[in-house]
């Protein structure tokens, strides 16, 4: 039920206009990118300033109202939908670039810019900011530390923790801290910095963030490889970071991903093969052709019926395009598209595969996989219509399934999207008792009220047990 004295005082910290509780309003933000989670917030508030922030902050903590922190929603596994009501933060009014700094190489921006916006910003400098989640183009860095979003460089690169390297931060009692800095080193205390990465915005609410670059690669080479055996394909991903080259990117897509894909993009790419590799290194000209050639080597030696090396650099953009529209190119296949990131060991991969597909056919599902295979990063991508409820149950029992195998292969339920709503039953299969316990621990003596995103990544139910097997 709507509180009028919460979101009078709410208009006045932060100007009427920016306050939004008109029903039509709050629907465009009961929802995020995910499928099956949509829950109405009581009032949607849009501050401009760290300060507004706290002043939100500490006005829904005196009423013990739920505060739930967004930004562009893009992620996949309803971590902005506010399951319990509330306020939606929403911090796309924060979208000052704030300062690049030449001399130590970091750039520090509000959480609302664009990561697109921030990669044109430094390159334009000659530096570079790896991490590029498959949105880049509409996510916000914001949502990218909230989620510790990786992308496709990050086989080479890694994750967006890995650059963050210093934040400020509103806590759930509308406290202000500042954690880390432009140091290289910074062993003072606990890392709050990766302990605020990744938390999902059930910790603290991020208002500044200062990360660290890096000189922009010299040059740049993107190779495809064409198979009729999906296999062949993973065994190439093995094979290729075993021998010790490491891509800035490897992606895989299969062959109802390329279908799909060549559909809504018009790239030219071969609708009759089973399988594709998208591979691209960077760094110095000489490196690249090597890499890249030993690379096309080990593809040819397992199997690849084409091995197509060279291209220019434009062909290599439109190809990385094309993979970035994957999600969206299923997503017009049928009225709901459910994707997941189970990831595993890269020498897995055959394994995983084999996982998914069984589970596609004894569900009687259509399951497209595409994804970071250098990273082990596998996204199983399921074409349905949740309306039909008796295929829904079917969804969920082949993704259970997919996350069990995917924890006995040694890996995790998720390895970029985070945990949120959708896969919070999951969490204890990946970290068992005793470290959902310490989890919780944390959350408790920073947000003992569980105002801050509530209803994320801590498991509502007892999980079903999972036993994995040894060796």
């Amino acid at each position: 039920m709507k509180d009028t004295q919460l979101v009078e005082a709410l208009r006045d910290a932060v100007g009427s206009q920016w306050v939004l509780d008109a029903e039509v309003d709050r629907t465009v933000y009961a929802y995020d990118a995910s499928p099956r989670h949509r829950a109405l917030p009581d009032v949607v508030v849009l501050p401009a300033s760290t300060g507004e922030v706290q002043a939100v902050v500490r006005l829904a903590a005196e009423r013990g109202v739920p505060v739930v922190p967004r930004g562009q929603a893009t992620n996949l596994s309803g971590g902005t939908v506010p399951a319990e009501g509330g306020i939606v933060l929403s911090l796309n009014r924060m979208n000052r670039f704030l300062e690049l700094d030449r001399e130590n190489l970091t750039a520090t921006v509000e959480p609302g810019v664009i990561t697109a916006e921030l990669h044109r910003r430094v390159e334009a400098e000659g530096l570079f900011y790896p991490p590029d989640p498959g949105s880049v183009a509409v996510s916000t860095l914001g949502g990218n530390v909230a989620e510790n979003a990786g992308g496709l460089r990050g086989l080479k690169y890694g994750v967006t923790g890995d650059y963050v390297i210093g934040l400020e931060a509103v806590l759930p009692d509308g406290d202000r801290i500042v954690t880390g800095g432009k140091n290289v080193k910074d062993v003072a205390g606990y890392d709050l910095t990766q302990l605020l990465v990744g938390s999902e915005g059930t910790l603290g609410i991020v208002t500044r963030i200062t990360v660290r670059l890096l000189p922009l690669p010299a040059h740049r080479q993107v190779a495809l490889a064409v198979y009729h055996d999906l296999e062949q394909a993973a065994r190439s991903v093995e094979r290729i970071i075993a021998g010790r080259i490491i891509p800035a990117t490897l992606e895989f897509l299969d062959r109802g991903t390329i279908e799909a894909v060549e559909a809504f993009a018009h790239v030219g790419l071969p609708t009759d093969a089973e399988a594709l590799l998208l591979l691209a290194q960077d760094g110095p000209e000489e490196q690249v052709a090597r890499d890249v050639a030993a690379a096309a080597a080990i593809c040819r030696e397992e199997g690849a019926v084409r091995v197509e090396v060279g291209r220019t650099p434009e062909e290599g953009d439109r190809l990385m395009a094309a993979r970035r529209a994957a999600l969206s190119a299923l997503a017009r296949m049928r009225p709901t598209t459910i994707l997941e990131d189970a990831t595993v060991p890269r020498s897995r991969l055959v394994e995983m595969l084999r996982a998914i597909q069984g589970a596609a056919a004894r569900h009687r599902l259509t399951i497209c996989t595409f994804g970071h295979a250098g990273d082990g990063n596998l996204h199983p991508t399921c074409l349905t219509d949740e309306r039909d409820e008796e295929e829904a149950e079917r969804v969920e029992a082949a993704f259970e399934e997919i996350f069990r195998a995917a924890i006995e292969l040694g890996g995790t339920i998720t390895g970029e999207h985070g945990v949120g709503l959708s896969k919070r039953e999951y969490l204890e299969w990946k970290l068992g008792p005793a470290g959902v316990a310490v989890m919780t621990a944390i959350k408790d003596a920073l947000d003992p009220r569980h105002l801050l995103n509530p209803g994320k990544i801590f498991p509502r139910s007892t999980p079903r047990r999972l036993v994995v097997r040894q060796g």
